[in-house]
């Protein structure tokens, strides 16, 4: 379709960006849906992995097509369908994927049978483990208070939002089938204004129940964390009265593996303690755009998750900042004790070098030693020479003077020769 400005002209054709089209869409992805009154939703939230998402995403294409309807194109994360005389919607999430069903409820009582045209019977198919399930009715207001009923009084919340435009009740305690409800009492919404409340409603009991798996990750972490410090006390205590290199090094070997069991654990509880501030800050603010009132002598949302969220948040994040102080206690330890290991390790190889030194000291001398009695031996031996070639002359007839005469006479000069000769020898391997 060649859409146009509204002068007429056509508009430019530029390169757009991969991006462009996946970012657009995120914008409108999960729109407010419409629900009149009376109506009964269906949501549960599963975790998965990537695997678990694409085969989930395969299947919920199958389940599409096989009622007449297309499938999530490829890369989407949001699609609806008609199913059951109502909706159902699919959503995947970084950790986890949600299905949601709504369809009309009788009017005229609360929290009744299930429709039988819901999806989750036999053949739905789960994506992963199970760890969100929600009903909630959105109804008009009704005459009395049998409604209570349905709710555990010890931990019912009661609160107006919307500017007091609809009531919300829970207890966020599950119910015979497993379910956490949720009764709205609609004063004067819109449909519109209606589905932003039941979406919002849903979104803080998926997030909140998110960021609460935090908490389990923190106390499974705590007393592993408890030995760590415990362990770390004593082995700073060992370093006060260890000066052996040997001890040193043995300590220092103990304070590396207790490093790297805490960074294993810390890395691997990065992502849970991260996920669940962000799912905090997420349920905070969905409140905050109900903007939910206690209604007058109950307790309210915001009231009922401070009590409880807030305090699993400050485990997490105490937990994390007890890893963070003893990563950094443990950093200072182990670089005192490999620092002082190389000071002893330089003392060390000082006094090797100082032996090593004196070491070439002896056998210079003892090589002095030496050459001084080759010299005398070599000269002996070449003098022992000339003695005999003197004979050898005199017996020939040779006008020589006496053998020892000549012998006598070759001894110093030999002797001379030799010895300058290996001072020579001697400097030059010294140049060299």
């Amino acid at each position: 379709m060649d859409r146009r400005s509204e002068n007429g002209s056509a508009l430019p054709a530029f390169r757009s960006s991969p991006l462009r089209e996946r970012v657009l869409g995120e914008m409108h992805a999960r729109p407010f849906r419409p629900l009149s009154s009376p109506r009964i939703v269906l949501h549960y939230a599963f975790l998965t992995n990537a695997e678990e998402a694409s085969a989930d995403q395969a299947w919920f294409s199958e389940f599409c097509i096989s009622h007449g309807n297309n499938g999530p194109a490829r890369g989407t994360r949001h699609h609806t369908l008609a199913f059951g005389g109502g909706t159902l919607s699919w959503e995947q999430h970084a950790e986890f994927t949600t299905y949601t069903w709504d369809g009309a409820a009788p009017p005229d009582k609360v929290f009744g049978p299930v429709p039988a045209s819901h999806p989750f019977g036999a053949a739905f198919r789960a994506p992963g483990d199970l760890l969100v399930a929600a009903r909630l009715e959105l109804k008009a207001p009704v005459e009395g208070e049998d409604w209570r009923n349905h709710f555990d009084p010890s931990s019912l919340t009661v609160s107006n939002v919307a500017d007091g435009e609809a009531m919300v009740a829970t207890d966020f305690r599950q119910d015979g089938d497993g379910l956490t409800r949720f009764l709205v009492f609609n004063r004067t919404l819109s449909e519109t204004q209606s589905g932003a409340v039941v979406q919002r409603l849903l979104e803080i009991e998926t997030y909140r129940t998110l960021a609460m798996l935090g908490l389990f990750e923190a106390s499974a972490l705590q007393p592993d964390i408890r030995r760590y410090e415990i362990e770390l006390a004593e082995l700073t205590g060992k370093m006060k009265d260890t000066a052996a290199l040997g001890a040193n090094q043995d300590l220092l070997h103990q304070l590396s593996v207790l490093a790297a069991a805490l960074e294993a654990g810390a890395t691997a509880s990065t992502f849970r303690f991260g996920a669940s501030r962000a799912y905090h800050e997420i349920v905070k603010s969905r409140i905050g755009v109900l903007q939910e009132e206690a209604a007058p002598g109950e307790l309210s949302l915001t009231g009922f998750l401070s009590r409880r969220l807030a305090p699993a948040m400050r485990t997490c994040q105490a937990i994390e900042e007890r890893q963070a102080m003893l990563s950094r206690k443990l950093a200072r330890a182990t670089t005192l004790l490999r620092t002082r290991v190389d000071v002893e390790l330089e003392q060390q190889n000082r006094s090797l070098l100082e032996s090593m030194n004196r070491r070439a000291h002896l056998q210079l001398r003892l090589q002095q030693t030496v050459e001084g009695l080759s010299v005398a031996a070599v000269s002996y031996y070449v003098v022992g020479l000339i003695s005999y070639l003197s004979k050898a002359a005199k017996h020939a007839g040779l006008p020589v003077p006496d053998s020892n005469v000549m012998t006598g006479v070759a001894v110093p000069v030999v002797v001379l020769a030799i010895w300058w000769t290996v001072r020579r020898i001697r400097k030059q391997h010294g140049e060299h």
